[in-house]
């Protein structure tokens, strides 16, 4: 039953599209068992097979286009012409999420920390389960495949804890990300025409819709997951608490950088251990590069990769300065200055992660810096320095206040489960509270048909 509804789901976006998956799920499943049963540079050989054949689907409908205009210009400048035609494909939904949730099964198979799954069915739905198949959380096999055997029985607490964390999760894109993207969306569309402080407010926007939206999503999923007895792991927490770029990706989409830490860092840095930091570096770097390659095919996503890369590479080689300077001054102050500068760092590589391409981002990067002169001058002579964002003024006022409002919950959750604080109170409260966050929904919810900003990686 949740194989059929999840190749339903699937196929409601593009129905021919299911053929993908299929083949990859066929390709892993018998490449899973003739890993467990073979020796020596066999299982090497079939997980390479496996691989290929993930890889490949994802660079022919993912990457194909951007190489060969890369190649274009490239022939262009020797003087030669390109030959090799554009496919004009859709990329399929998801496709980077599945990918990567497919190839932990074989790669853990191999490495003898998970049994190669028998039944067609149960594997099957491991690659396809619906709630998180389009955007995660990317599971692994020794959380997941384990849970499609057991039974459960209806269990009223965990049905309605995922029913609200579902509902927070819709309030989190509904009322948050996508009223904050319809700024967002009138200044990263046309840079030229605004000044820097109405590309801060969008970069600062940005920031916030873009993690209401994926968190928000993962919510969903979680919820969803949880209300029939499946748990997923945890996808976010608390990024913006974050006080260097390092601890920011422990705390920000935590299945793909943990997916990142185990498949790719950590064999590359042991690779080059010899090499002692500077092997450590040159893990972090590729990591990071492959990182921002998978959010997207282009420029801009490859130097959103390698500034996440610059900033953990810092935290590598100042550890030691700024645990003295951690000592040397109040550690309040230290924690909100380092989380201050964390936040003002991930906003400056997520200009090049929202602009349409690197000729916008790179304007509007110049602009933070070398723009301020215009503001300041018109402030001084009391000319208007506001533009039109694309919101009303009360519009604008309930996505402050309602980025505020989130904050404040989470600091709560952080400090005692809301959950459990609502378990705490009487009936009344917890369904005015229940109907509150509904009735926001639906009258403050913004509905204009604005997908997951992750579903197209």
């Amino acid at each position: 039953m949740l194989l059929i509804s999840s190749c339903y789901f699937y196929m409601a976006f593009v129905p021919i599209y299911i053929l993908i998956l299929g083949f990859t799920i066929v390709i892993d499943y018998f490449a899973g068992i003739y890993i467990e049963n073979a020796k020596g540079s066999r299982r090497k050989l079939f997980l390479t097979i496996s691989l290929i054949a993930n890889i490949g689907v994802l660079a022919v409908f993912k990457y194909y286009n951007f190489i060969n205009e890369n190649l274009t210009i490239l022939l262009h400048g020797l003087g030669l012409n390109n030959h090799i035609p554009y496919l004009s494909i859709l990329l399929p939904i998801g496709l980077s999420f599945h990918t990567f949730q497919a190839m932990s099964y074989t790669i853990e198979v191999y490495r003898g920390h998970q049994k190669a799954e028998r039944h067609f069915g149960i594997y099957s739905l491991y690659v396809m389960f619906y709630p998180q198949l389009v955007a995660g959380p990317i599971e692994r096999p020794q959380n997941l495949l384990h849970q499609f055997r057991e039974k459960y029985d209806f269990n009223y607490d965990r049905v309605t804890s995922g029913l609200k964390l579902m509902a927070w999760g819709l309030f989190k894109k509904v009322v948050i990300a996508d009223r904050l993207g319809v700024v967002v969306d009138t200044i990263y569309n046309n840079p030229h025409d605004y000044n820097s402080l109405s590309m801060l407010i969008a970069t600062i926007f940005f920031a916030f819709q873009v993690y209401c939206d994926f968190s928000g999503y993962s919510d969903i999923a979680i919820g969803s997951a949880r209300v029939m007895g499946i748990k997923l792991m945890t996808n976010f927490d608390r990024p913006f608490v974050s006080k260097n770029v390092t601890e920011f990706w422990r705390r920000w989409h935590i299945s793909l950088s943990t997916w990142l830490r185990d498949y790719l860092f950590t064999p590359i840095s042991i690779s080059a251990r010899n090499w002692e930091t500077k092997g450590i570096l040159f893990a972090l770097m590729i990591t990071f590069l492959i990182s921002g390659i998978w959010h997207g095919a282009g420029w801009n996503f490859v130097i959103f990769g390698a500034l996440q890369g610059i900033g953990a590479c810092w935290d590598v080689l100042t550890k030691k300065t700024r645990k003295k300077i951690s000592k040397s001054i109040n550690l309040q102050l230290y924690n909100i200055i380092s989380i201050f500068l964390t936040f003002s760092y991930q906003c400056l590589a997520w200009v090049f992660f929202r602009s349409n391409n690197v000729d916008s981002a790179l304007y509007m990067v110049k602009k933070f810096f070398t723009g301020w002169g215009d503001v300041f001058q018109k402030i001084v002579h009391h000319e208007y320095v506001w533009q039109p964002l694309g919101l009303s003024n009360l519009n604008l006022f309930w996505s402050v206040f309602f980025i505020i409002f989130l904050e404040i919950v989470q600091f709560m959750q952080n400090k005692i489960g809301i959950i459990t604080l609502l378990r705490k109170n009487p009936a009344y409260v917890r369904w005015t509270l229940y109907y509150g966050l509904v009735f926001t929904i639906v009258f403050l919810g913004v509905f204009e048909k604005r997908s997951f900003i992750y579903f197209q990686f």
